[in-house]
């Protein structure tokens, strides 16, 4: 039961901070089941992505509701990510990762994916207001058409294999990409965007772990009760805590998590 409570404080405390800083959960979750609870990254990875699903789902409602989905993308999003994701989770599972022991080649193959994805997670932290910047002054040169469409499916096959097998890339990832390639989009329309394509992804890739035996339902159902409440929270509190000191403080804890990771 001590660490059911746990499980559930952490939950709590990654609600409150994606709620603050609005970084997707995976970035935070999984790393800390991984490096924090020591539990296994593909049950961490597995259980993170039916977390997502779940929350990001709730999520898609709201924008939905606002108006702030760009559906059109979101499907050219869904129609890379989600062929890769189970072209991926075919790969996990000729690897065995459940069979996969601490220190295995397959153990080590996804806690470095876990800690890559954190560090892209990092940059797109660290670079988002520059990017923004700088895409918004050439948006006159935003690829167009075919090309357009190539770029979109392409990138997010990409994302599709990072999600699968780390839980991380949804999120920031997903957003910077979004916004390099659709700079016309404003802030709410690229986080709506961002969120309501991972939901389909998240739950195809969390169904793969699933049937591989990589899902803990009960870790699921305590992290569930603390970040429900964590986000509503988070959302309350983001006006009066500054961004530029989160997101500083964030970026920080996670590459000590990542370094943890690999160490």
């Amino acid at each position: 039961m001590t660490l059911d409570w746990a499980y559930i404080v952490s939950g709590l405390a990654v609600g409150v901070l994606v709620g603050l800083t609005g970084v997707g959960g995976g970035s935070l979750m999984t790393p800390l089941l991984t490096a924090v609870f020591g539990i296994s990254p593909s049950v961490a990875v597995g259980t993170d992505l039916a977390f997502a699903s779940i929350t990001k789902g709730a999520g898609t409602i709201v924008h939905r509701l606002r108006n702030t989905v760009n559906w059109r993308v979101v499907g050219l999003m869904c129609l890379g990510s989600v062929p890769a994701s189970i072209l991926t989770t075919i790969f996990l599972i000729m690897l065995d990762i459940h069979k996969a022991e601490k220190g295995s080649s397959v153990d080590l193959f996804i806690r470095y994916s876990i800690a890559v994805c954190v560090m892209l997670t990092v940059a797109s932290l660290v670079f988002k207001k520059r990017l923004l910047a700088y895409q918004m002054a050439r948006a006159h040169l935003q690829l167009q058409g075919k090309a357009l469409t190539v770029a979109t499916v392409g990138a997010a096959a990409v994302i599709g294999f990072l999600v699968t097998v780390s839980s991380i890339g949804a999120g920031a990832i997903g957003a910077t990409v979004l916004i390099m390639l659709y700079p016309k989009l404003t802030p709410a329309e690229v986080a709506g965007t961002d969120i309501s394509y991972a939901v389909p992804l998240t739950a195809v890739a969390a169904a793969g772990h699933a049937v591989m035996g990589t899902l803990d339902w009960s870790l699921l159902a305590a992290l569930l009760l603390g970040s429900i409440p964590g986000i509503s929270i988070g959302s309350y509190l983001s006006r009066s805590v500054p961004e530029r000191f989160l997101r500083g403080v964030l970026a920080t804890t996670l590459t000590a998590v990542a370094a943890k990771l690999v160490s």
